[in-house]
């Protein structure tokens, strides 16, 4: 058995015996950690990152509805002649009456010696013992990543075939117009301050590489033309920089270029890269529509992209009065129309031409294959999809409580039932009386809801990473990088360092020592530090002394304490001229301290370093190294 396979079960060990002591369940055989260990070693990583998350789903069924049936929990995992789980038993015997299969929550009161509190124990413990592991980032099997990506091409080919009656289609179209034709009449295309985004681009240019520009669509000259954009401060007509661009026709842009990353065990995620110019245009209409949809009456506090607590906190809601259902939706961005997208922009036609003019039409798959023209509005990569597709969800649902409620299409109206409308993205809540017609109606538009995160029954809610059980949070703490081998691993140092620091806050005391364990054997001891110091430490409800391990420092008059920092790993990228004039302008590092021209804007910025730095040096994204440094304890 591999080392890394070995660490995994020793970390789950400490899981489980952390979670079974929180709550009085009878594991004393330790039973259960026999069979994860002879699973394992038959199945591999995959029981620890699927086969056991799929046992928590089926708890979740079961509270849901009530029961367990015959559909729930793999039939390994049942006692002999019976469909309740012998796995977890300790644990699942405190949830379910094993004679019956009844959920126990109604029969907890506290005549007998029970609480709401107690039961969301349980249901928390078999949480954090299944899912631990459900979001290890690793990549999957090839036969996984050919799946996902023959599921994205057969969504796309869907989108060729489907259509909505006339008369769903003109139900759209009034609810997007009493929506959004107030919220974008003042649009302009001067509005938007184009920025690079910073990942990586189709055309694979990053860091300064993606101020020197090589190629630019002719379709955005109309709205965003290179002179004012690409080059913001302008550029002579005859100046070196702009005769090495190329004016690109429609028919020879870049397509987006497919991809699979690494997700989980089960599935990879797929994204659509963007080429540099258009992933810099998207971004700066991107930002526009943020600030207008978080700060109009129509959509203010209901279609939210910055702030995930109104979601967070109406899923504690939900959970505990059952007024609230929360909504998820799979392939959520891929299968968004283009055609019924662009209908919510309709009111200002500069918008509507804007956006489409920086929508990327062709796909090229990591096969070769060029999908055109694309369907969807646009796949996770593109700036501008997580916007679109959240005004999408939001319309929908509109259309769905105006019908529901029998009402007439009115901005009185249209504001009235909004309001108990909210959208994260494809993280979407209703009230629970109208979760039944909104999910057919998401259907009916396409949207494929995920059942096995959505919820309108029971005593379970799950919105924006917030995971909730009769008004208790049931959050699990999540391992999501690999362990560490080395001391040059040091993204998966940090990852595990703030991990264990989770699981201490958890009270999951071997849990938290042996990620500290694991991690300290390669860098060293680490101190006790409070949060919010920038070196990764330790932290502890004893409020340690650091003091007596660290130093005063007389210059800034502050305690300091001896431990790993992280910095940003940086490549020699030189940009020059009107490049680094642009960068400078944007401020996207260092600050603009004066007023620079061309050739001589790097020796003019001597007085600021950091912009300086920037025009010698890129930082290369995802990566991180630790370095030894003295930091404030408070």
């Amino acid at each position: 058995m591999k080392s890394n396979v070995s660490d995994y079960l020793e970390l789950v060990d400490c899981v489980y015996k952390d979670a079974t002591t929180k709550c009085p369940a009878d594991v004393s055989d330790l039973r259960d950690l026999k069979t994860i260990r002879s699973r394992v070693e038959d199945e591999g990583l995959s029981f620890l990152t699927i086969t056991l998350p799929k046992f928590a789903n089926d708890l979740l069924r079961g509270l849901e509805q009530g029961f367990v049936d015959s559909d729930l929990f793999p039939r390994w995992m049942r006692q002999k002649g019976s469909v309740m789980p012998a796995f977890l038993q300790g644990i699942t015997s405190h949830i379910f009456n094993f004679e019956t299969g009844k959920v126990l929550y109604d029969e907890i009161s506290p005549s007998n010696g029970g609480s709401p509190s107690d039961f969301s124990y349980y249901v928390d413990a078999v949480r954090q013992i299944c899912l631990t592991l459900n979001k290890l980032k690793k990549g999957c099997t090839p036969k996984r990543e050919a799946s996902a990506l023959e599921n994205f091409t057969e969504i796309e080919n869907s989108l060729s075939t489907f259509s909505l009656p006339a008369e769903e289609h003109a139900k759209f179209l009034a609810a997007s117009s009493l929506l959004w034709s107030n919220m974008f009449t003042d649009f302009q295309c001067t509005d938007c301050i184009p920025v690079h985004g910073p990942g990586t681009t189709a055309e694979r240019i990053t860091g300064n590489g993606k101020f020197s520009w090589r190629r630019w669509h002719d379709r955005l000259e109309p709205y965003f033309p290179l002179i004012d954009n690409g080059y913001p401060i302008g550029t002579p007509i005859d100046s070196e920089e702009l005769k090495m661009v190329t004016i690109v026709p429609e028919h020879l842009e870049s397509p987006v270029r497919v991809v699979t990353v690494p997700k989980t065990l089960k599935a990879p995620r797929i994204i659509a890269i963007e080429p540099v110019c258009m992933q810099y245009v998207q971004h700066g209409i991107q930002d526009w529509l943020y600030r207008r949809l978080e700060s109009h009456w129509m959509s203010s506090g209901h279609v939210n992209f910055t702030d995930q607590k109104i979601n967070q906190r109406l899923a504690m809601i939900g959970s505990e009065t059952g007024q609230f259902a929360t909504i998820d939706l799979s392939d959520a961005s891929d299968r968004v129309p283009r055609d019924l997208a662009m209908e919510m922009f309709r009111s200002n036609r500069d918008l509507f031409d804007s956006i489409d003019a920086c929508r990327s039409t062709s796909a090229k798959l990591p096969s070769g294959q060029i999908i055109a023209p694309l369907k969807k509005f646009a796949s996770m990569g593109s700036a501008l999809c997580f916007p679109v597709e959240a005004m999408y969800f939001y319309t929908i649902c509109v259309v769905a409580l105006l019908d529901c409620n029998d009402l007439s299409y009115t901005f009185e109206n249209a504001y009235r039932v909004s309001r108990d409308v909210y959208v994260y993205g494809d993280d979407i809540i209703v009230p629970t009386a109208y979760a039944g017609v909104v999910l057919d109606y998401l259907q009916k538009y396409n949207c494929k809801v995920n059942f096995n995160k959505t919820f309108y029954s029971g005593k379970f809610r799950e919105s924006c990473g917030v995971e909730a059980f009769a008004g208790i949070e049931v959050t699990p703490i999540y391992v999501r990088q690999e362990p560490p081998e080395n001391k040059h691993q040091a993204s998966s140092i940090i990852s595990w360092i703030a991990t264990a620091n989770l699981f201490y806050k958890k009270g999951m005391w071997r849990t938290t020592q042996f990620m500290r364990n694991k991690c300290e054997r390669l860098i060293g001891p680490l101190p006790y530090l409070p949060e919010s110091t920038e070196g990764i430490g330790h932290i502890s409800f004893l409020g340690r002394n650091v003091r007596s391990i660290g130093r005063w420092n007389p210059f800034l008059h502050r305690f300091e304490v001896r431990t790993m920092v992280p910095k940003p790993v940086r490549r020699t990228d030189v940009l020059n001229g009107y490049g680094a004039l642009t960068k400078a302008f944007q401020g996207l590092e260092g600050r603009l301290t004066s007023s620079f021209e061309g050739s001589h804007l790097r020796r003019r910025a001597i007085s600021d370093p950091v912009l300086e730095r920037s025009f010698e040096h890129s930082v290369l994204r995802g990566e991180v190294a630790l370095k030894r440094r003295w930091v404030a304890t408070s």
